[in-house]
Formats: structure tokens, sequence, C-alpha cells
């Protein structure tokens, strides 16, 4: 979701009742530019771009093992 920063300092309130519902960030913009990005802490970057990954057979335990295997450091 985008938007301006004045419509966000407007309606404050409303974005912090919003967030914990959504399951998608909020950018704030100012001047046609992303200043800032509110994030519901409760939703997992996994959880985030599911849409995008579902036609693939992808789970969170071998992203996780994915992710460590990436940066181990080989003697």
């Amino acid at each position: 979701m985008i938007v301006t920063a004045t419509e966000f300092k407007t309606n404050f309130g409303k974005y912090l009742e919003l967030i914990p519902r959504l399951q998608e960030d909020i950018f704030i913009t100012k001047n046609g530019k992303t200043i800032a990005k509110l994030s519901n802490p409760q939703v997992s970057a996994v959880d985030s771009i599911s849409g995008i990954l579902s036609g693939y057979d992808i789970d969170k335990t071998s992203l996780r093992e994915e992710r460590f295997l990436k940066y181990e450091i080989n003697d």
C-alpha cells in the first residue's frame, strides 16, 4: 500500500489500527519518493511473498536451510 506523507499524518490513528491486519507493507511517500516503510512485525518475509512463490514447492524450512548454506564457510 502506498500513501502520501500528508495522508499518513492526517490519518495516523487509522494506519496504526490497520497495520496489525495487513499482510503487506505501507510505503509512505513525499514528493513522489518513498521516505518510509511500515511493516507488520507479525508477518514474516516468507509469508509476505507467499503469493509470489505459490507456483513453487518451497517450504519455510528449506528456505532457511538454503539461506544458511549460502553463507556457510568452506574450510
